[in-house]
This record gives structure tokens, sequence and C-alpha cells, in this order.
């Protein structure tokens, strides 16, 4: 077995756990925030500069298609940031080097196929999510031409998992950070200057998307570990693909669940007055925040979990959960008092109407003290998919989280037609998904991390 240069003072692996947790989260998290400004850009600058229905067009069913069908394949594509950890902490060259060139032949493909699907589909598509008349020409030409760069939005996202894989987290924000910087100057020049409107952003954001695939394929090129890509090595080997795709599938699939869940809980939160759903909007800003933070948490200890596991230091890989559920929850709970002291003031950036923020600041109370319940749900699954276990969390998570909430939504609000019955969804499904997750991993613990390896 060869041995891999730079992982001799892999401080995954070797160092302080708490220190590389905190060293590799909070780049994942920057970058993190800024795909979040990365994807409201569009929106923001269409609604300034161009009008309503621009904004309807890029910001409604449009972003939802998006996000469902990219966060399908990224999710499929992460099996191979699971196979990458796992040989780097092995220390395996060869293994490192072949799941490489796999998962970029897998971002090829897969990009390719959602360039087809949106090009051929995009009409169909914006039908069945009952997209306005008026707005059903810009919403076409703003989905086809993103989906035009879907080879290069694939190409970043499996290009910066490998490098989180290998514990590099900080390449990947630079990156994200350029490609915000190009798609916002972009936009600006394309609307205000040469007034291109909706289709306008949407070459600017596949411009971007360009941009940071060329940087981080560029880097993986130039690398000199076993991580190095070389072109003529990019062809998909049929039992990394086969292990990719199994381990990678139930999370695919897990994003897809999310994304319907919560077109159906929209659509019932529309069900009451237009200052419940714009409240719902506002608080959905509060909320992304925390989901930004735990699902950098989420990323770090899958990482972690997986070098570890590869390195058979079991009894690291238990110790890491701990760790980082220890600040993750530690986090949640500041986050919680923090929007609880001072959260009218955050939801003022959104909305002036008073009538609207004192709904927004119910939901805000029924739902924020609930977060640190969640914290097991996204480590627990993180730490199992590191280790290759991801079909058993994904339903889990499917039946705690999305199925239930989807339920209560037919079941209870029709009865109980008030607020309360969808905010008090949330903390219950994290209650209940949470307990079934900490049993699970109490069970299959023995099966996964050897006693005499945990032991030593």
């Amino acid at each position: 077995m060869e041995r891999i240069e730079n992982t001799s003072n892999n401080s995954i692996v070797d160092g302080v756990i708490w220190k590389g947790l905190l060293k590799f989260f909070f780049p994942i998290m920057l970058g993190t925030l800024f795909q979040q400004l990365y994807n409201t850009v569009d929106t923001v600058v269409v609604g300034n500069f161009v009008g309503t229905q621009a904004l309807a067009a890029v910001g409604g069913s449009s972003s939802q298609i998006v996000n469902l069908i990219i966060g399908f394949f990224v999710g499929l594509s992460s099996g191979a940031t699971v196979i990458v950890s796992q040989y780097f902490g092995a220390r395996e060259d060869d293994g490192v080097s072949r799941s490489v060139h796999t998962a970029m032949a897998l971002a090829l493909i897969a990009g390719a196929l959602m360039t087809v699907i949106g090009l051929v589909f995009a009409p169909t598509m914006l039908e069945l999510m009952d997209t306005p008349a008026d707005t059903m020409a810009d919403s076409t030409t703003y989905l086809r031409i993103v989906f035009l760069s879907m080879i290069p939005s694939m190409v970043y996202n499996v290009g910066s998992s490998i490098l989180r894989a290998i514990g590099d987290s900080r390449r990947p924000l630079y990156f994200l950070a350029a490609a915000c910087l190009v798609n916002v100057v972009l936009d600006l020049a394309f609307v205000l200057l040469w007034d291109m409107g909706v289709a306008g952003v949407a070459i600017a954001t596949s411009i971007a998307q360009v941009v940071s695939a060329v940087m981080v394929f560029v880097s993986l090129c130039r690398a000199k570990g076993s991580y190095r890509v070389a072109l003529r090595k990019i062809r998909p080997e049929r039992g990394l693909l086969g292990r990719t795709v199994r381990i990678g599938l139930p999370t695919g699939l897990q994003s897809v669940l999310y994304s319907l869940s919560n077109i159906i809980i929209m659509r019932s939160i529309n069900g009451f007055s237009t200052d419940t759903a714009a409240a719902w909007v506002a608080f959905g800003k509060v909320d992304a925040m925390f989901w930004l933070i735990l699902s950098a948490f989420g990323v770090a200890i899958m990482t972690f979990v997986g070098q570890n596991y590869g390195a058979r230091k079991y009894d690291r890989v238990h110790k890491s959960l701990k760790v980082c559920m220890t600040i993750a929850c530690a986090a949640s709970i500041a986050y919680s008092v923090v929007m609880l002291l001072f959260g009218r003031h955050v939801l003022r950036l959104f909305t002036a109407e008073q009538s609207v923020l004192e709904v927004a600041m119910f939901m805000l109370t029924c739902m924020v003290p609930g977060y640190v319940l969640y914290v097991p749900i996204e480590l627990i699954s993180g730490s199992l998919r590191g280790m290759g276990d991801t079909l058993i969390p994904t339903i889990i998570t499917a039946a705690g989280i999305c199925a239930l909430r989807v339920a209560w939504i037919f079941a209870v609000v029709p009865v109980w037609h008030e607020i309360l019955a969808i905010t008090i969804s949330y903390p219950i499904s994290w209650l209940l998904t949470s307990t079934a997750f900490i049993f699970y991993y109490a069970n299959v613990r023995r099966k996964l991390l050897p006693v005499r390896e945990r032991e030593q």
C-alpha cells in the first residue's frame, strides 16, 4: 500500500479533534454563506431593477426546480466524497486517484444529463409547478440558460467536495467567493448597462458557474498529491461508480423529498393570509442562517468520520461525533438565544409591516427554541454517511421529517387551521427523528466500529 505524502501531519486523523473540527468548519460555513448570497443575487437584482414579474420568474418555480434537480445530483455525487475521504484517511494513493477520476466522470455525466433535462423539459416542469402564465416565458428562458451551465456546476460541486474530503475547506471558499463577485458584477452589467433582463441574470449566473468550475478544476490538475486530476484518467470505474451511486443515491433522494415536502408546506402556508405567507418568507431568512451553520457541521463531521474510518481509528470516529455534537449543540442554543432576544430587529430587515412582523415573531418563538433537537439528525446522519451507511439514515429522515410533516399538513392542519399547527410540526418531527437516530446509532455502532479496534 502506497502512502500519501501530505497526510503525515493530517490533523483530521492525528490532531486535537475540537481544533481540527473548528478549523475545518469555519471555511465551510463561510462558503455556504457565499452560496446563499450567490443564489439570492439574481432575485435582488431583478426585483429592484427589472420588475415583479421578472422577480417571480427568477425566484419562484424556476428556483425550486433548479434546487430540486441539482440537489438530487449533488446528493448522488456525495458518495464520491465519502469514498475519497476513506481512501485518503487510509493513505491509499491508488484508491484516492481512482475515486477522484471516477467522481469527475460522474460530474460530467450528471451535468450533461441535467442540461438535456432542463433544455427539453423546462416548459413541462414549469407547468407542473402551476407557474403563472404571465411569468412562463421569462421562467422558461431563465431555466434553460441556467441549465446550460450544469456541467460546470457539477464540476465545481464535485471538485470542491474532493478538496473537502482530503481536508481542504479553504480553497472551495475562495473559489466560491470569487464566483459570487463575478455573478454580482455581471448581473448589474447585463441588467443595468445592456438591459438584458431575466436572460442577463441567467447568463451572469452561468458565467460565474464556469469561473468557479475552472478554478477548482485547475486547482485539482495542479495538485501534487494523489488527488491530482489528469484529463486522460477521467473515466468511470465500474466498481467505484457503483459504490458512489449506492452511497450517494439515498442522499440525493433525501434532498428531493425535502424539496417536495417544502413545496407542500408552502402551499399550505399560502392557504392562510397574505401576511402569513410574507411572514413565513421573512422568518425563512432567519431559519436559513441556522441551517447554514448546522449543515457546515454536517459536512465537517462526515469528512472527519470518513478519514478516521478509512484509517481504522474507530475510537476517534466516535470521539469526533461526541465533540462535534457538543460544539453544535452549544452553537444551536446560542443562536436560539440571540434570535429570541434580537429576532424582531433581524426580521425588520425583511419587512416593515407590523402585522407581518408579529406573525413572523410568533413563528420564530415557536420554532427557534427547538433548533437543538435537530442537531443529532444532522450529525449522526453525517457520521453514518462518512462510514458508508446511507440507506437507513435516509429512510429515518424521510419518514421522520418529510413524511410526518406531509401527513401532518393533510391530517391535522385542515382540522386545526392555525399557523401554530404548522410551526409546531417542526420541533415534533425533530424530536421524533433525533430519537430514532440515537437509537439506530447505538445499535449499529458495534457493527460499524469493531469492538477490539474501538477499545484501543
